[in-house]
């Protein structure tokens, strides 16, 4: 149905027009009776194989909506019910920003991809809060933060730490975006430091606090190799507690869409089904590092279960959905849940297999052993001197011999 009806009508609009519906539609359905419940017995799927726990937070499943889709907290309740295990709201930023100029999202449908420019907007940290004091139990919600265009790279740190303290009693997890900030973009050899300069304050608050939120960094597929190593060795050394990876990239290699509509388009940042590979290959990167041993949210071009398996392959823990999500519409988290499902039973199910081909190996084993008597004291008592004195011939024949040879032999 939403391929062949909603899909095309939704795709007739502009990506922003469409996700206003979208949005409008959602909050009508959270206000209707019964309307969230739908919602639920028709796209969410629950099952003890999908439960995750990263971080100390049980997860009902690992599939979760990126960054980007409610900047502000506007509907969780809704979008839960549509199958996800957890929701990234945000980016959002100190005080309301209104982003780029329009026309600033466009979709690339020969590319399965999305080219992003919005800018950040949202509608700053006090809307934030007003939506996230509304009830939301049982939805796990995490929060990424960032500052606001106008703040120049020495006071960033002050816009994450005011977000973090003020949204930090209403989130289950944070996420640090840095992708989308200048300082780090036009500075790689300075990228480290200057992390660490916004990080820190955040760790120092956290110790006086009661409650515990983990802290997540996002970081971007374009960053070279050898910084996202530097990066990653943050984990290793500071109280961080994982990596989201990745945000969108500025690179348009081998794209199918058109020079000319590209250089129309201009600017931004592209997500879809482009950058599978690179994110994959980032998360297979970092995991290897760390030896595993750090949470890993994937996300980036997982158009299909079998991108989500691979991501979860290369040591994700958690995956979410942004662009997949868009061009396969609300079914697809419960695709890729029914996939998981189905991967956990056939692993399951090998398990048991070898458990069993184990077992039987080692009754054959034991069948096969010829059975050997033991003559134990009681059946030797019972026994006549002459039948317990033929079961040593050998060495009774040698004393006879040895005791009938003449003396001078000595």
């Amino acid at each position: 149905m939403y391929r062949h009806i909603i899909k095309p009508i939704l795709f007739s609009l502009t990506i922003e027009q469409a996700h206003h519906v979208v949005m409008l539609l959602l909050r009508i359905i959270g206000v209707i009776p019964g309307g969230r419940w739908l919602l639920r017995k028709c796209c969410a799927v629950k099952h003890p194989a999908l439960e995750r726990e990263v971080f100390g937070i049980r997860f009902p499943n690992p599939v979760g909506l990126a960054a980007g889709f409610d900047r502000n907290g506007e509907a969780l309740r809704e979008i839960a019910a549509l199958g996800f295990g957890f929701i990234e709201i945000g980016t959002v930023t100190p005080r309301p920003q209104s982003g780029n100029p329009r026309p600033r999202v466009f979709r690339l449908p020969k590319d399965n991809a999305i080219i992003n420019r919005i800018g950040l907007a949202n509608r700053g940290l006090e809307a934030t809060i007003r939506q996230l004091r509304r009830p939301h139990d049982g939805v796990i919600v995490g929060c990424n933060i960032g500052k606001n265009a106008a703040t120049p790279p020495e006071e960033a740190p002050y816009d994450y730490l005011k977000l973090f303290r003020n949204l930090y009693q209403y989130a289950d997890y944070f996420t640090v975006n840095i992708c989308c900030d200048n300082a780090v973009r036009e500075e790689w050899d300075n990228a480290r430091e200057y992390i660490l300069q916004i990080l820190n304050p955040l760790f120092d608050f956290r110790r006086g606090q009661n409650q515990y939120r983990p802290v997540m960094l996002k970081i971007s597929p374009d960053m070279p190799d050898e910084v996202i190593d530097r990066i990653t060795d943050i984990l290793l050394e500071t109280p961080l507690d994982g990596i989201v990876a990745t945000n969108g990239t500025h690179h348009r290699e081998k794209l199918r869409t058109s020079h000319t509509s590209l250089t129309k388009i201009g600017s931004g940042r592209l997500s879809g089904a482009p950058l599978t590979q690179r994110a994959i290959e980032i998360v297979r990167r970092i995991q290897t590092r760390v030896n595993g041993a750090y949470p890993i949210i994937g996300v980036g071009g997982l158009m299909t279960p079998d991108d989500v398996r691979a991501m979860l392959d290369a040591g994700a823990d958690l995956v979410q959905l942004y662009t997949g999500y868009i061009y396969n519409g609300p079914g697809m988290v419960k695709e890729v849940c029914r996939a998981l499902i189905d991967d956990a039973r056939k692993a399951e199910g090998t398990q048991v297999a070898e458990a069993k081909a184990e077992t039987a190996g080692s009754r054959t084993t034991a069948e096969s052993q010829p059975d050997v008597p033991t003559l134990t004291e009681t059946d030797t008592a019972a026994k006549p001197a002459e039948e317990v004195s033929d079961a040593t011939p050998d060495k009774e024949a040698a004393a006879r011999q040895t005791s009938q040879e003449p003396a001078s032999s000595l």
